[in-house]
């Protein structure tokens, strides 16, 4: 594939990745991703076989790894876990407000609605939530923590709930109060 067929497939997951975090899975059609990509109707399929399965499960997978190095990069400069995360949920939180409340968590939305009904997509969020947890586990293992997998599983599921909270609420609170009790818990 030329540089020019790179550029179009780029656009298509990136228009891709904005439409379904803000609007879901079900709440996003080809056409859309289509227009807001400028890609001609002809390079969907040509760069996608699979269809929107593919297209979203790339978009997914993209996503999880720009936030998954945004936490290594976070975790790593900060003194400790608890810093860590509260310097992440600060920049999830100007993410989420920049986004006029649009744009929490890039994956929860397509998880909630395909989980149940779509293995390749329920295993794609599956692996993106996998490596954070891995990420944070990582750390707390580093750390000396007791119980660093159940740690990590609760600190993403309190990250998580603080985003899909701040987003239904449109207050940071939830999200400032989640860094107080990840300071606490660890």
């Amino acid at each position: 594939m030329g540089e020019k067929g790179e550029r179009t497939r780029a656009r298509m997951i990136d228009a891709t990745r904005d439409l379904v975090e803000g609007g879901g899975y079900f709440g996003t059609g080809l056409a859309q991703v289509l227009k807001a990509s400028g890609a001609p109707r002809g390079s969907l399929y040509f760069h996608f076989p699979g269809g929107k399965d593919e297209l979203v499960a790339e978009s997914l997978t993209r996503a999880g790894a720009e936030i998954g190095r945004l936490m290594e990069d976070l975790l790593a400069d900060a003194p400790s876990l608890a810093e860590g995360v509260a310097r992440l949920l600060d920049a999830l939180g100007e993410r989420l407000t920049g986004s006029g409340w649009r744009k929490g968590c890039p994956v929860a939305t397509v998880a909630l609605e395909t989980a149940a009904d779509n293995d390749a997509l329920q295993q794609v969020c599956s692996r993106v939530y996998a490596a954070w947890e891995g990420t944070l586990r990582d750390r707390l293992a580093a750390e000396g923590r007791p119980d660093p997998a159940g740690t990590a599983l609760t600190v993403l599921a309190m990250v998580e709930g603080a985003l899909l909270l701040a987003r239904a609420h449109r207050d940071r609170a939830p999200l400032d109060a989640v860094a107080r009790s990840v300071a606490a818990l660890v």
